[in-house]
């Protein structure tokens, strides 16, 4: 009879002590925890290593997709499960993974539902649950694909997918300057990616496309069943949305000062 195979754990960081030990302390029954880090200043180094940690730092950020392919080349284990600094592993969920360890199938990628925490509650509509990510996966069989942003596992025409029970908790902005620095950033590289495939933006796309998400999250996706939380996400997700567009157009279309 064969053994179970080994479960990493890989996180990629940045300034996160603040969240990496409550993160870690659901994660003390996998066999590895492989942290990198992209510069922090805080004691995000401290913090892991005290849960046992393996810390690695790269701090020439080469976006989102290229960093976490950096992480899973550290790992030593057989399996890979994908958590972020803000994330926490339920007791389901551990189950869960636990019983696909227990018969493991090498050519599949699992999802796992998460379940997020904004502005004083938890998210279960606007289209943020079950909010389905594909985060475990044997570390032979694939990986992240090089995006800036967005970043996704690949998919070959032989590997399938399957359904993890259990949620995984996501505590994803302190307050409402967390949420704008973060979206910024996001929209930032989301334009940096379109402008370098030759794409174009403008000002009305970004209003066509906020409106639209904003109908979607709150109306077809039945945000108003979350509460003032539900109607303020909407509204900062459709203007993030259109801060998208506005950017790329401002990278493409428009020039610096004339001298």
């Amino acid at each position: 009879m064969s053994s179970r195979p080994t479960l990493a754990a890989v996180l990629i960081v940045k300034n996160e002590a603040e969240n990496l030990a409550d993160c870690l302390a659901t994660l003390d029954w996998v066999d590895e925890v492989v942290v990198l880090d992209s510069g922090s200043t805080d004691t995000s180094r401290e913090v892991a290593e005290a849960a046992g940690a393996r810390f690695f730092v790269n701090a020439n950020w080469p976006g989102f997709g290229r960093q976490r392919q950096l992480a899973q080349a550290q790992v030593h284990s057989d399996w890979v499960l994908w958590v972020d600094a803000d994330e926490r592993v339920t007791p389901e969920l551990r189950a869960s993974i636990e019983a696909v360890l227990a018969n493991p199938a090498g050519d599949t990628v699992y999802s796992i539902p998460r379940l997020s925490w904004v502005f004083g509650r938890f998210i279960r509509h606007c289209g943020w649950y079950p909010d389905r990510v594909l985060r475990l996966y044997p570390k032979a069989l694939t990986g992240y694909n090089d995006a800036l942003v967005h970043e996704k596992v690949e998919l070959g025409p032989d590997i399938k997918t399957a359904k993890l029970t259990g949620d995984l908790l996501h505590y994803t902005y302190r307050d409402l300057q967390h949420y704008l620095v973060k979206s910024a950033g996001y929209a930032a590289a989301w334009a940096e990616q379109r402008e370098q495939r030759g794409k174009k933006g403008s000002l009305a796309q970004g209003i066509l496309h906020g409106v639209g998400c904003f109908l979607k999250m709150y109306l077809l996706r039945a945000g108003f069943l979350d509460g003032k939380q539900g109607l303020l996400l909407s509204l900062l997700s459709a203007h993030s949305t259109f801060v998208k567009y506005a950017d790329l157009w401002i990278r493409t279309d428009t020039h610096g000062p004339r001298g």
